[in-house]
């Protein structure tokens, strides 16, 4: 049986992080990532209104029902 790999030496770091990478890489890596996953959902939002609408509406029913 082959073996299997081990956890990583730092297990803090994500698995795909490029080795060396300092933290404020890592923010500037992940602040990227957040604003063009906005970007995509409002592109999807302005493709499919009515499909986002539902979206908004099931979000707003889930915060209502939410309890802190």
């Amino acid at each position: 049986m082959p073996e299997l790999p081990g956890p990583p030496e730092r297990p803090d770091r994500a698995y795909g992080a490029p080795e060396g990478e300092t933290e404020s890489e890592r923010r500037r890596r992940r602040a990227r990532f957040l604003r063009e996953l906005a970007e995509a959902r409002a592109l999807r939002d302005r493709v499919q209104p009515r499909r986002a609408k539902t979206a908004r509406l099931r979000h707003a029913m889930r915060m209502r029902t939410f309890r802190w």
